[in-house]
């Protein structure tokens, strides 16, 4: 590695007595790792670590984050900076080269980004064979991994300049696609990009724009995209980004990467968690019923849980939450909302921070309590929500994937196991079983 700090050891002694000594790794900012990468080879032990919650996967030099102060940093800036200075491309362009863009430099990649947003008109018959009900992203993972099929000259990982192409191709491209799947499941005809507008207002159009009317942009809804895509841009190793990751040490091509990217984020548990914010939200109802849902969700005996509080790696406000609460206010004041759910929501929040149950655990509420609030509010159907995570995490997934396949030390990924299972037996014939 090219880590810092790796003349420093920790001791491990082995039940048989043997002692060796393992070597200390700091990176530049955050929790040092021991290198246990010849622990077997010297003791004949993995390690066991379900979850992965306390094992380094790589190196990497994209996101950092630090659960216990809240903080959040691309290529060291920080996400609240981000969010309210810089639009989504300019934080691709940074998350993707490692440097914020100058004019010139900015120009160049939005380019590149609006020139790729078509897909190969073929591609526009793949939505017939799909049910006018299919999940988005059932659709977005078929799409995505056929990509290959349309784009060869992109395919070729050991070709750096392959590597942008289809870094750009599938940036400007899951906007249209991630539309096209919600267009085909109203029945009404895809819309195509626009070369004059900007990466939000361009999915914004695709989705709610009909041929025969002109489509009238909210510069607060666009903004409001926008910083969503920020907010879900990289969020460092987590499950659809480890999965892209471990696709990729194979020496698969970026497309199937990401489409497995796209699978894992479906997961109730990683991007389907602010459908779930809504789905809660309907079953409290009305206002009226927030304070017996608050006593519900701090009773052990009952299986009702608070959706879009608490974060598995954020132990203190997650600061992408206090940017999606200021955003989500300026939503509901441009369009005038009166939702029920909404005003539950709105509720559950003063409730909930304001409750000691809540405040000593560190239960606030995170970026997907207030995101599903917004989209709602801008009329997006639940079923999309998943669907525009992972359009603005494949900023993120190409940059990891980029990252794994230009370091030197990339292995194709094997974790190991702890078997639990029948010692060695002998084949019993049929007729002798009892």
């Amino acid at each position: 590695m090219t880590a810092k700090g790796a003349n420093k050891v920790a001791t491990l002694t082995d039940p048989t007595g043997k002692t060796i000594q393992l070597p200390i790794i700091d990176g530049s900012i955050g929790p040092s790792v021991i290198d246990v990468r010849k622990l077997y080879s010297d003791t004949g032990h993995f390690t066991y670590d379900p979850g992965y919650t306390s094992t380094g996967s790589c190196e990497s030099k994209i996101t950092y984050i630090d659960g216990d102060q809240g903080i959040l940093l691309h290529r060291g800036y920080a996400i609240e900076e981000l969010a309210d200075k810089g639009d989504f491309l300019e934080v691709a362009y940074l998350i993707l080269n490692g440097e914020l863009p100058n004019k010139e430099q900015k120009a160049g990649f939005v380019k590149n980004v609006t020139y790729h947003t078509m897909v190969h008109e073929q591609m526009t018959q793949f939505w017939r064979g799909f049910r006018r009900d299919a999940h988005p992203m059932a659709v977005m993972c078929g799409v995505v991994g056929a990509m290959a099929a349309f784009y060869h000259d992109s395919t070729n990982i050991s070709d750096p300049r392959q590597r942008k192409i289809a870094s750009y191709r599938l940036i400007a491209k899951m906007p249209t696609i991630a539309a096209m799947a919600y267009k085909y499941s109203v029945g009404q005809p895809f819309m195509y990009p626009q070369n004059k507008l900007n990466y939000a207002e361009n999915f914004l159009y695709m989705m709610f724009g009909i041929p025969c009317e002109e489509y009238k942009m909210s510069p607060v809804l666009a903004k409001a995209m926008d910083r969503i895509f920020i907010l879900h841009a990289d969020h460092e190793q987590n499950a659809s980004t480890s999965t892209v990751r471990l696709a990729g040490s194979s020496g698969a091509n970026p497309f199937a990467c990401i489409a497995a990217g796209i699978a894992s984020l479906w997961g109730p548990a990683h991007g389907g968690a602010n459908e779930a914010v809504l789905e809660m939200l309907g079953e409290i109802g009305s206002k009226d019923k927030v304070g017996d849902a608050v006593k519900r969700a701090k009773d052990k005996d009952s299986s009702f849980r608070l959706m879009g509080f608490g974060h598995r790696v954020y132990k203190n406000f997650d600061p992408r939450a206090k940017i999606m609460q200021k955003t989500c206010h300026e939503v509901l004041g441009e369009l005038g909302i009166k939702d029920p759910l909404l005003d539950v929501a709105m509720e559950l929040e003063k409730v909930a921070l304001q409750d000691d149950y809540f405040v000593q655990r560190k239960l606030y509420p995170n970026v997907d309590f207030y995101s599903g609030i917004i989209l709602k509010a801008m009329g997006i159907p639940t079923s999309m929500f998943t669907a525009i995570f992972a359009l603005a995490r494949t900023v993120g997934w190409v940059a990891q994937w980029r990252e794994m396949i230009e370091d030197p030390q990339q292995k194709i990924g094997r974790p190991r196991q702890l078997y639990t299972g029948q010692t060695q037996r002998p084949y019993v014939a049929l007729e002798k079983r009892g």
